[in-house]
């Protein structure tokens, strides 16, 4: 389950690697703009005013997220990423901190540049951090005793759940498309007694809560503390440096 406020509270922080993603999205007119992952919409509605006379699909597999997107005027449907296939008239495709989630979604990418016209756009961004002291925590503590039966099946991703810029460059340049790809570490600046934990259970948690009950997670959140405080430690002035890796890629289909 997610939980739109929760995933909110960093908003700002989050929705930076989005613009940096769309700013190299070249599309002048598109007829249908889609957004797969759109989460509670406030980075979606954007899309309508770069892109006003564009249909703005979007959708996402959290009825939650879907629910406060449509809260915000968009016509959000309800679907994996996995089920998802473009419709005719489809000239961008944005997937923002999303096909992390789905297995095989490097093969997706090809199949829809396979779909697409040409001159489409694919766009996508995922984090690379899952082999960051954050998660290696989060792995640390679930396999803790207190926790391991409640966890033991728990399919936490690993560093390969994603590639590197230059095998998804590869993979699309293979299948036709002109390709921008990169990678870039944000050192985000956070404030709060637990700001990593904050941040994560926005995230990365979201599957171990809902595994928990209320008295199990307080105490998996008292275990993990003291971990992310060593990893991440709190400056004199009251801030946390947070490195975050991320992951960009820019596809024009057909050349």
């Amino acid at each position: 389950m997610w939980n739109p406020d929760v995933y909110l509270a960093f908003a700002d922080h989050r929705g930076r690697p989005f613009f940096d993603l769309l700013s190299r999205v070249g599309a002048q007119s598109p007829r249908r703009v889609v957004d797969l992952g759109c989460g509670p919409g406030n980075l979606t509605v954007t899309l309508a005013e770069r892109w006003p006379d564009a249909v703005i699909e979007a959708v996402d597999s959290s009825a939650e997220m879907v629910e406060a997107a449509r809260a915000r005027g968009l016509d959000a449907k309800l679907s994996g990423i996995a089920d998802w296939s473009p419709k005719p008239d489809t000239d961008v495709v944005v997937s923002n901190a999303a096909l992390q989630w789905v297995p095989g979604h490097a093969d997706m990418l090809v199949r829809w540049a396979g779909l697409l016209d040409p001159g489409a756009w694919i766009a996508m961004q995922v984090p690379g951090n899952f082999d960051a002291p954050s998660h290696e925590a989060v792995r640390t503590v679930a396999r803790s005793d207190e926790f391991a039966d409640a966890l033991a099946d728990m399919p936490f991703r690993e560093a390969d759940v994603v590639a590197a810029p230059t095998g998804y460059a590869e993979l699309l340049a293979d299948a036709g498309c002109v390709v921008d790809a990169w990678e870039t570490i944000y050192v985000h600046q956070l404030t709060g007694d637990t700001p990593v934990l904050d941040w994560i259970t926005g995230t990365a948690l979201t599957q171990v809560r809902s595994r928990l009950d209320d008295d199990a997670w307080e105490r998996y959140r008292q275990a993990i503390i003291p971990l992310l405080a060593q990893a991440y430690p709190m400056r004199r002035d009251g801030t946390t440096y947070f490195p975050f890796r991320r992951v960009f890629v820019v596809a024009r289909v057909g050349g």
